[in-house]
C-alpha cells in the first residue's frame, strides 16, 4: 500500500494503523510527483490518497495519473467536505472516501471492504 500524505504526523499515524493491520506499506509521498513515481516503482494495489499535498498538483492528479499507469485502487482521506473537493475526488471513482480524524475502525472496515471487492 502507498499512502500519499504531505502532513508528516498524519502520515506516520496512517502507517502505523496499516501496518498493525498486518498489511505492507511500500512508501510514503507527500507530493503528487512522488506519488506517481512511487505507485509506477512499487505498483501498489491499494493508495491511501490525500485531497491537498505539498507541490502544484493535488491528490486528484495524483491519483488520475496512477489510475491511467499503474491502476491501483483510490481510498481518499480529506479534512473537507466542500462540494467542489467532492466533485474534484469523484473525477477519480474512488473506492472510498473518508473524513478526517479517521478511526482505526473506520480505516480498518474500508481498507477491508475495498480489498474484498
Amino acid at each position: 500500500m502507498l499512502i500519499v500524505e504531505d502532513e508528516f504526523l498524519i502520515a506516520e499515524g496512517l502507517r502505523l494503523q496499516v501496518e498493525d493491520m498486518g498489511l505492507t506499506v511500500c512508501a510514503v509521498a507527500a507530493t503528487a510527483e512522488d506519488a506517481i513515481s512511487l505507485a509506477q516503482a512499487h505498483r501498489p494495489y491499494l493508495v491511501l490518497m490525500d485531497m491537498r499535498l505539498r507541490g502544484l498538483k493535488d491528490g486528484v492528479d495524483a491519483a488520475l495519473a496512477i489510475n491511467a499507469t499503474v491502476g491501483s485502487k483510490m481510498i481518499f482521506v480529506t479534512g473537507s467536505r466542500e462540494p467542489a473537493t467532492m466533485e474534484r475526488i469523484q473525477m477519480d471513482h474512488p473506492s472510498a472516501v473518508l473524513f478526517k480524524p479517521v478511526s482505526d475502525r473506520q480505516l480498518q472496515a474500508t481498507i477491508n471492504g475495498v480489498l474484498a471487492g
